[in-house]
Parts: structure tokens; sequence; C-alpha cells
């Protein structure tokens, strides 16, 4: 059977969102032809030639629209569309020339292993040409999408991918830049549909032949702002859901002894963990005491879980405490004599006491993280030793 008579039979469709890909478009479409009769393309208000090439190419569905509103919109826009025409998947592909068209068949073969997956092309980002800011940022996102999902992917960048139509039914999605690959993967991810990694070759011109759309402070900024969303939205919401549906003996026991007590861990790794934990949880960052924390954490390679519950020393009925030792210490090393507790509290008085509370938070907290680093460490040595 042909490739394009599997993607017939499994419901499968292409969608090329393109925005001044004028040099390469009409080869990606030429190329994605011998694989697909259904090809959907997404002219996202280009303003070179884009309009005239499409008008000389037969076989294809296109969309246009004057002004250029993102790739996000562009890709939901094409979507939608597929849906509307009853198809089950789309296979999502850029007009840029990076990506080969002879790997449509790796997802073809990759959804009939995992019906209703999303698939993800997952790249060679060490080869040659590939621009390091992309390395960068591509694992800088593949930390994020682990941290919201708890999914390891090598590549969460990629514009490869296969998305499963029906998922779509009832998802609120809101970005409409380069944003949105990472909004409907997480959110995919979170309605359990398995996101799954499919290898892919991939090209990147030398230098200037290059064109990309990518702005590196504009869109960074964007994807960093979603992010901050995503993670809070997973850990009031996801996180606590997912892990109450799987609450049980068996589950509680599991992550007790492979996270807590695991004896292949060394008692300084605990006690670093409990330390730095403390010391994050002090810390005057209200907000983001706990997303810095993990970040970190995993960086430093430190024990997350024990990282995450040691945080938590800034719980609400520990906060008064915090704040009075953390002011105290800053008004001893001041040498300030003003009462912690005025008689009328103003901005003026917010104002003055505020240098000492800084300072005397970072002294308070390193000197807690050192005081329960050090309990822990002697407390899992002698746990060890079997004289507890």
């Amino acid at each position: 059977m042909s490739v394009a008579l599997k993607m017939e039979e499994l419901g499968c469709c292409v969608l090329i969102p393109t925005y001044n890909n004028e040099k390469t478009l009409a080869e990606v479409i030429k190329d994605v032809s011998a694989y697909a009769n259904d090809i959907i393309v997404i002219n996202d208000g280009s303003t070179d030639s884009t309009d005239e090439i499409l008008k000389e190419l037969s076989g294809i569905e296109v969309i246009s629209y004057n002004k250029n509103k993102g790739k996000g919109h562009a890709l939901k826009t094409g979507l939608l569309r597929a849906k509307e025409r009853g198809f089950t998947y789309a296979i999502s592909i850029d007009s840029d020339g990076q990506h080969f068209a002879d790997d449509i068949p790796v997802f073809l073969q990759a959804i009939e292993e995992n019906p209703g997956a999303m698939l993800i092309g997952a790249r060679n980002l060490q080869q040659e040409n590939m621009p390091q800011k992309n390395t960068f940022g591509n694992k800088f996102s593949n930390f994020w999408f682990k941290l919201e999902t708890g999914i390891d992917l090598p590549d969460t960048q990629s514009g490869f991918r296969l998305y499963p139509l029906k998922e779509l039914e009832g998802m609120k999605l809101f970005t409409t830049k380069y944003e949105f690959e990472i909004e409907i993967m997480v959110k995919m991810a979170w309605k359990n549909v398995p996101v799954l990694p499919v290898p892919i070759k991939v090209f990147y011109a030398k230098g200037d032949e290059r064109v990309s759309h990518f702005r590196p402070f504009k869109d960074f900024f964007r994807i960093s702002v979603l992010n901050t969303y995503l993670v809070t939205l997973a850990f009031l919401w996801y996180i606590p859901v997912r892990f109450f549906k799987k609450l049980n003996k068996e589950t509680i026991s599991k992550f007790i002894q492979e996270s807590l007590l695991n004896k292949e861990e060394s008692a300084s790794m605990k006690g670093l963990s409990v330390a730095f934990g403390v010391f994050m949880g002090i810390i005057p960052i209200w907000g983001y005491q706990l997303m810095t924390a993990i970040f970190l954490s995993h960086l430093l390679k430190l024990n997350k879980a024990i990282v995450i519950i040691a945080a938590n020393i800034s719980f609400p009925p520990f906060i008064p405490l915090i704040l009075y030792g953390s002011l105290k210490t800053g008004q001893i090393l001041l040498n300030q004599k003003t009462s912690i507790f005025p008689d009328e509290l103003s901005l003026d008085v917010v104002k003055e006491q505020l240098p000492a509370y800084i300072l005397g938070s970072f002294v308070f907290a390193t000197f807690m993280a050192i005081l329960f680093g050090l309990v822990t460490f002697v407390a899992v040595k002698v746990s060890r030793s079997g004289k507890f």
C-alpha cells in the first residue's frame, strides 16, 4: 500500500503553516504531495510572493488572511479545518525546508502502534549548522515540559508533529504565536493523551541562508510567561489531581521508599537537599520560591522531592515565625533599635524596615538551612548505623 493510501486509511492530512517562505514553500509542498493527497496550506499573512506561488499549485486547500497573526493562530486554523473535514489526524510540517517529507511514514507507523497519541518529531540537535540558541532553547523547553507534565521528551520545539484531532474537543487554547506548540502539547498531556517522540531528520541551512521568524526576545518572553502560567496551573491543579487519583497505600509506600528513604542516596545529598529547600523557602521571593527551588534543584542534581517538602517551611502557620526571625536578624546585623511591632503600620515603616528584612532573611535562611541540613545528615547517618 502506498503512503498516500495509508494516509487516507488512517484519516490523516498534512498542514503547512507558512509566512514569507517563498524560497522553500513550493518545494516543501511538492515533496509532501508525494506522500499525501490531502494538504492544507495556511498562508499567515505573507507579504512576499507566497500568494502567487500558491495560485500556481493545484490539489491543495489554501487558507489565507491578510494580517500576520502568528504560527499558533495558523496551526489552530488548520487543525480546526482538518477537524471540520472529518480527518482523524493532522501532521504539521514547517515550510522553511528544515523537515524532510520522507519522514511522514515514520509518523504513520508510530500512530498505528499508538492510536490516539500525539507524536513529536525528535531532531538531532547536535548536527552541523544547528544554531546554538536552538539547542539551549530546546533544553530549556524540555525542562519546563517535564516539570509541567512529568514526561521526558528529547525535542519539545519541533514543528514536525502529528495531532489527534478528536482530543481538541473542549480544549481551551489561548496563545497565537510560537508558544502555541508548547501550550497544546502540555494540554494534550494533561488530557492523558500519550505524547511520544519519533526520530526525524532535519536540515539547517548555513548562516543567513536560513529564514527564521522567531524573535529571540519577544518570543522567548512570551514562552517564559506561558511556562510560568502552566507551571502554576500544574502545581495548583494538574499535579494534585493526578496525585490524588493515583494515591493508595502502594504508591505512598513507593514514593517514600524511592524519594525519601532511598538508601542508595548519600546522607550528604539528603542533607544538602533539605538545606537547599529550607533556604529557598525562607528567602523573600514570595510566589516564586517553589518554582525557583525546583528549577535550581534540577540543575544542581539534588533530590527534588525532598527540596519541595523542605521548601514548604514557608507554609502559612510558619510564615509569622519566618518574618519575625528574618526581621530580627536584620535589625541585629544593622544595629537597629526599631520595634518589630510598631504601634502603627504605614508605608514609611515598611520602607524603613525593608533593608533589615531583606538582609536578615538571607542570613536567617542560611542559618536555618545549615541547621536543618545538619540535623537531616545526622539523622540519616544514625538511622543507617542501626543505632536509631
